[in-house]
């Protein structure tokens, strides 16, 4: 496992994709807690780890199967659920907690979109987009395209900060934005960027003054009921997948 690990932590690391940084000092060497302090403007969150949990509380055998040595508890969600053993490389642990974040996000959106479309249109949600009475301006080519450019631009960014943090909190890398501290990552986590720009109703934090910060109990218990409903969320399109295949809708098999 080290040896796979190394070998595709180095296929990342080119200098665009790690923001002139290797790839695996960035994985490893963020997981540390500078003792510096921190540049003006920035505020380090320390989170203590959380009392272990598992998947089956009952169950007190079973080795890593029940209790993966691994696993500590102190990731959002984490009750010690691997069975196949992919969390076993600490570099592969943050990158699967990242995508496991960003596509939970993507299935919240999705399934409400899908319920609210429907209610709203009557139109299947795997028939909206060929339906003639859809609201599309554009074709299908010229929406696939557009997405592709704007997407992959976003992700390409999300990607690059990923392993050189902050490194997007740029003007140039912001253009629309004249200040660029607004992007910056204001609690200090991977995934959470918090601030004025990605939590404006002061969810996780407060305004004092302009300047953002961070409220750890309320970031914690948001983080914690944010990754409980991704799975949620993941696990309803895959069911949603699979009703699409018989032809048949969420709302249709609730029998509305």
């Amino acid at each position: 496992m080290a040896t796979t690990s190394a070998a595709v932590i180095n296929g990342l690391g080119s200098s665009f994709l790690s923001g002139g940084k290797r790839s695996s000092q960035a994985l490893f060497g963020s997981s540390k807690v500078a003792t510096a302090a921190s540049p003006a403007g920035k505020r380090l969150v320390i989170v203590a780890a959380a009392t272990k949990k598992s998947w089956l509380p009952g169950v007190k055998a079973g080795g890593n199967l029940v209790d993966p040595e691994w696993l500590d508890g102190s990731l959002p969600g984490d009750f010690g659920f691997d069975p196949l053993g992919l969390g076993k490389d600490p570099a592969f642990l943050k990158w699967y907690r990242e995508a496991e974040l960003i596509h939970g996000r993507w299935a919240m959106a999705a399934v409400l979109g899908i319920f609210v479309g429907q209610a709203w249109s009557g139109i299947p949600w795997f028939e909206a987009g060929a339906d003639p009475g859809a609201i599309a301006p554009f074709s299908f080519g010229s929406l696939l395209g557009t997405q592709l450019v704007l997407m992959g631009w976003v992700e390409s960014k999300r990607w690059v900060d990923f392993f050189n943090p902050d490194s997007q909190s740029v003007e140039w890398a912001t253009p629309w934005s004249r200040q660029a501290e607004n992007f910056a990552n204001a609690t200090g986590e991977q995934g959470y960027p918090g601030g004025k720009f990605f939590d404006p109703l002061g969810l996780a934090g407060t305004l004092n003054n302009g300047v953002y910060i961070p409220d750890t109990e309320k970031l914690e218990r948001l983080k914690l009921a944010e990754i409980k409903h991704a799975r949620l969320a993941m696990l309803a399109m895959l069911i949603f997948y699979f009703e699409a295949g018989q032809g048949k809708t969420p709302l249709g098999a609730l029998g509305l």
